[in-house]
């Protein structure tokens, strides 16, 4: 099932965001890095490895983007709201079903 761009912001648009959100990750994730060889802290490795994981569903994300599943939610199939791809555009699930899942 894909995006479709009547609902939502059209796919180039997600791309954008997607690109947005893995730009300012993979900055943080640098500040991160270089803070990191001056001082050793486990907070600071767990930090790196949610930004780790963030920057992973970023690339999934325009995986789905390629194969027409962007914007469906993985567990439910279906649309994810507009809204909530813009504040979250990397997200594979509904709220209803990330409710569920936590």
């Amino acid at each position: 099932m894909s995006l479709d761009v009547n609902r939502a912001t059209p796919l180039h648009d997600a791309r954008q965001r997607l690109e947005h959100a893995r730009t300012s990750q993979l900055s943080q994730l640098q500040a991160l890095t270089e803070t990191r060889q001056t001082t050793e802290d486990h907070l600071l490795s767990e930090q790196k490895t949610a930004m780790e994981r963030v920057l992973e569903e970023i690339e999934e994300a325009f995986d789905r983007v390629e194969d027409g599943s962007y914007g469906t939610c993985l567990a439910c199939g279906r649309p994810i709201p507009a809204e909530r791809l813009e504040i979250l555009p990397y997200t594979r699930h509904c709220v209803a079903c990330r409710r569920r899942a936590a």
